[in-house]
């Protein structure tokens, strides 16, 4: 739980590529493998949600993904996608 302080007058608002860069982070982060491993259906999970808010790096990157990926793998990775939009 939160327990600081918000400065609202000095506080900015959220520009309106923060969020598709954000997901397109952990795309790259997953496909990188800096966790330590590499996770190409999180990957393309995290590109595809990049994708769908307009990053268009991401498009590509869910593609060249997805030529590494079974079918099995993308339609979970679709999946898991799906259940996020609908939490957030």
């Amino acid at each position: 739980m939160f327990q600081g302080h918000i400065d609202f007058e000095t506080a900015a608002p959220v520009g309106a590529d923060t969020i598709q860069n954000i997901l397109f982070e952990r795309g790259l982060y997953w496909a990188s493998g800096r966790a330590g491993l590499v996770d190409l259906v999180a990957a393309h999970k995290w590109f595809n949600l990049a994708a769908l808010k307009g990053h268009t790096e991401a498009i590509a990157m869910r593609r060249e993904i997805a030529a590494l990926m079974s079918e099995a793998e993308i339609v979970a990775a679709q999946r898991e996608a799906r259940a996020w939009m609908t939490v957030h």
